[in-house]
């Protein structure tokens, strides 16, 4: 198949349409965004309207009796960037640290970062041994592995890796998966950490081998950092070929995936390992209910969990995660049509009995229909409020229990990071964008646990599409959380009420062109809280 390939590289490091070339300077017009009244809710900021500008009042209905899902986490990976950062001087990787797992505040409450709740490892092939052999142009884009080529392990590699392993767990974060993109290369048909001709990359005389070395990694982990991968992913985006040497990577065929699936359980249960194994990391969300142009790679939510398909079920295996994942690339442009996609996945994923939904890989990539376009860093406001968007179709129209960005950390000219460096193995300069606030308007204040309750917010409003609302409450039911998404060029105050109950004081934590998660004024119940312009506006308050 040669529909979508992965460009790393440092012109396009991330995925594109294979012969649509983007399209330069494209801009973000959020202006039109279609409002799912249903299944959405809105939220705001506490700064006051500017004088001479007309100020709407918008009202929004909660019913925390009405719920949907749990959620699990939000996560970001450290492909490929932490090999290196992770070995950076402290002072600067600390930094870099605490903006992504931070759940502390500053001095008058500014979150000194957005609290990801989950950290994703890059399990490496061992492209980086092979060097310049290893056909992968971009060092930046080869892995290391912990094995080495005679079968034995050296816990020493993927240090830089392993330093924001443990700065996360010094932070709070409770939660990590291991993931691969390619099988080791001593298990590769190719000898290599991408495939060839569009074929499968392993070869079913060595699963049983896969399944060994992935289990004896979350060993190996284990004994030298303290750390357990509460979840394995030993499968990446199965639907493409993953014949162009631009990183690791290996197709794979549903078939394929059931029987690497079937011995890393026996491998797992052998070691009496808790891991979980998390299926599938599908290369858009419609190859789980779809088969599209995929034959025997797409309908994965039939294929894995579902009893009637035989020769690939395995949602009975104690080691299975009861969860599906995918990514949102490709289906984000238009509004419209990427919230009727994640309908359909909604509906799908219900039909099975605690099936839960992970979206488990993003980053603003292609055209987007015109949308926004995934070449050159964008640092404000525009790659925010778009990021913000597809965050809220995914929680609020897909009710995905788990949202998860791609690099947390980049060095290249495209919307693919959360914090960008320059492309120094030792030392550089790092960089905020405001993507990383707006997960953190999600991620600093949904933990896990978080209950997403039902939002409506009334007809005039919904109306003229200006506005994205969900609201959750936290684990213990006594607190409120409500994000809103005000994409319009106009302030707007609003007002919350709550059926039946009552809802308390209300904090706001606002991202703007001026302000990252910054806390506003108390409001006081009952009174009208102001948004801001082109924010994406976090809403705390207490149930009584």
């Amino acid at each position: 198949m040669s529909a979508i390939l992965r460009f790393r590289d440092s012109a396009s490091p991330a995925k594109v349409p294979l012969g649509k070339k983007p399209v330069a300077g494209s801009r973000l017009f959020l202006s039109g965004l279609v409002l799912l009244a249903a299944a959405s809710s809105t939220n705001g900021q506490s700064a006051k309207p500017s004088v001479g500008v007309a100020v709407k009042t918008v009202t929004v209905q909660l019913d925390d009796a009405k719920t949907y899902q749990t959620i699990d986490n939000f996560s970001a990976s450290d492909a490929w960037a932490c090999q290196f950062v992770g070995q950076w001087p402290a002072a600067k990787k600390e930094a870099m640290a605490d903006l992504l797992f931070s759940t502390e505040d500053k001095a008058g409450g500014q979150p000194k970062g957005i609290g990801l709740s989950m950290w994703r490892f890059n399990i490496g092939a061992g492209s980086t041994q092979q060097g310049e052999q290893s056909g992968i142009r971009d060092e930046w884009h080869r892995a290391e592995s912990f094995m080495l080529p005679d079968g034995r392990y050296d816990w020493t590699r993927q240090a830089g890796q392993v330093w924001f392993l443990q700065a996360a767990k010094k932070r709070g974060v409770k939660q990590f998966l291991g993931f691969l993109n390619s099988p080791p290369v001593q298990y590769t048909v190719t000898g290599k950490a991408f495939a060839e001709g569009g074929k499968t990359n392993l070869a079913p005389a060595n699963y049983e081998p896969l399944a060994t070395f992935i289990a004896n990694v979350v060993q190996g982990v284990k004994k030298t950092t303290g750390i357990t991968f509460d979840y394995i992913s030993p499968v990446n985006e199965p639907q493409w070929d993953w014949s162009d040497p631009k990183q690791e990577g290996s197709p794979f065929r549903n078939e394929e995936i059931a029987g690497v699936t079937k011995a890393l359980n026996t491998a797992l249960v052998a070691q009496q390992l808790p891991t979980k194994i998390l299926l599938t990391e599908a290369g858009k969300i419609n190859y789980l209910f779809a088969t599209e142009d995929k034959p025997n790679r797409g309908e994965q939510i039939n294929a894995f969990f579902s009893p009637t398909a035989a020769s690939t079920y395995v949602g009975n295996l104690p080691s299975v995660a009861h969860t599906v994942a995918a990514h949102s690339y490709f289906t984000t442009s238009p509004y419209t049509q990427a919230v009727a996609t994640r309908q359909q996945l909604a509906a799908k994923v219900a039909t099975v009995d605690k099936l839960t939904f992970w979206q488990s890989e993003y980053c603003i990539l292609g055209d987007n229909a015109g949308e926004i376009n995934g070449n050159k860093r964008d640092l404000g406001m525009d790659a925010a409020l778009y990021l913000a968007r597809t965050i809220h179709m995914d929680l609020a129209v897909a009710n995905a229990a788990a949202w998860q960005w791609w690099l947390a950390i980049s060095p290249y000219d495209y919307k693919d990071g959360l914090i960008y460096i320059d492309k120094t193995k030792e030392d550089g300069n790092y960089q905020v964008s405001k993507m990383l606030w707006a997960l953190g308007n999600y991620s600093r204040y949904l933990r896990p646990g978080a209950v997403r309750v039902d939002a409506r917010i009334d007809q005039a409003s919904a109306n003229d599409n200006q506005l994205l609302v969900s609201a959750y409450k936290n684990v213990t039911g006594k607190q409120l959380i409500t994000v809103v998404v005000n994409s319009a060029s106009t302030p707007t105050d609003l007002r919350l009420t709550l059926s039946q109950k009552k809802i308390g004081a209300v904090r706001t934590y606002t991202t703007s062109a001026t302000a990252d998660l910054q806390p506003g004024a108390v409001v006081k119940a009952g009174q009208l809280v102001h948004l801001a312009p082109r924010s994406i506006t976090t809403l705390v308050s207490d149930i009584r």
